[in-house]
């Protein structure tokens, strides 16, 4: 059996189809060396050198490793960052399961909720950031405006160090909620009915239901949209730039805009590209991590 097994391997029509194969993904692997492997490889060696916009470069190994952990304006920066995802990841997700458990059910006309959610997530992120800025204006801003209504005299949400970040907080979880809670419709459709009508029987009621029955059902989705929004909080630069441009105080500065101000204006590019590999460590370790712990919460089909 073995010997049929080689013959076929050694075969033209085994070396043809390994060599389609590749044919077929070589595309794919081109596109994944110069956009992706070439960028981080050229990254990694800029990160070494002192790269000025004119002028040659000059290796100067960590150095620029060094000066960022000195750098206290990173470390804000950094701060900032962290702030951000824990705002927005938690906000995000519960609203999303909350929307999809509301929007999950075949009524008529569910449809047109739906629609209306997701659309911020085909909407134009520059688009979307303008509009929520002029929203959020001090004097002719819709929200101070409609507080005004009720008496209340708005405060200045984009310059104020406190409100600043919350309000861009808030801004990105209605951009992008809605494709969390397609993917919680979808999984919420899958839970099968007869778990429900026997939580019921036992007397469970649709608290407990939720959280013994549906909530264990989803967990892959879950822990997906979980990995998906904290890498997505971490890379967060639009919402950043025309809002607050940073501001004020630095209280918004993010390190992927720390990273274009140091790369785009103040032409520090070696610098800028080891803020870069900061940030994609700290990305795959955040996502190592949540995938070396997933087993002890992500429900399989193989453990009911």
């Amino acid at each position: 059996m073995r010997d049929a097994n080689n013959k076929r391997r050694r075969g033209p029509l085994y070396r043809e189809a390994q060599w389609s194969g590749w044919l077929f993904v070589s595309p794919m692997v081109i596109g994944f060396m110069l956009f992706l492997f070439f960028p981080m490889a050229m990254s990694l060696y800029m990160s070494l050198n002192e790269w000025p916009l004119l002028g040659d470069h000059r290796f100067i190994g960590l150095e620029n490793y060094s000066e960022v952990a000195a750098d206290k304006l990173f470390w804000q920066v950094f701060g900032n960052t962290v702030y951000f995802t824990a705002g927005l990841v938690p906000l995000n997700i519960v609203l999303a399961l909350l929307l999809a458990l509301l929007l999950s059910k075949p009524l008529r006309g569910i449809g047109l909720f739906r629609t209306a959610i997701f659309v911020p997530v085909m909407t134009s992120l520059i688009v979307w950031a303008i509009v929520w800025k002029y929203m959020f204006a001090t004097d002719s801003g819709l929200i101070n405006q409609l507080l005004l209504m009720l008496g209340v005299q708005g405060p200045s949400w984009l310059y104020d160090t406190k409100l600043a970040m919350p309000a861009v907080i808030v801004t990105s979880v209605l951009k992008n909620v809605g494709l969390n809670m397609v993917l919680f419709i979808a999984a919420l459709q899958q839970v099968p009915r007869s778990l429900h009508e026997a939580a019921v029987i036992d007397g469970a009621g649709k608290v407990k239901s939720f959280f013994n029955v549906t909530l264990p059902m989803i967990t892959p989705t879950v822990f997906l949209t979980v990995v998906m929004t904290i890498i997505g909080s971490l890379k967060v630069f639009g919402q950043i730039y025309v809002m607050t441009k940073g501001g004020p105080s630095n209280s918004t500065k993010v390190l992927v805009y720390y990273i274009w101000e140091k790369a785009f204006k103040l032409f520090q590019l070696g610098y800028a590209s080891a803020l870069a590999y900061i940030l994609f460590i700290v990305v795959l370790l955040l996502t190592l991590l949540q995938w070396h712990f997933r087993k002890r919460w992500v429900f399989h089909e193989s453990e009911a």
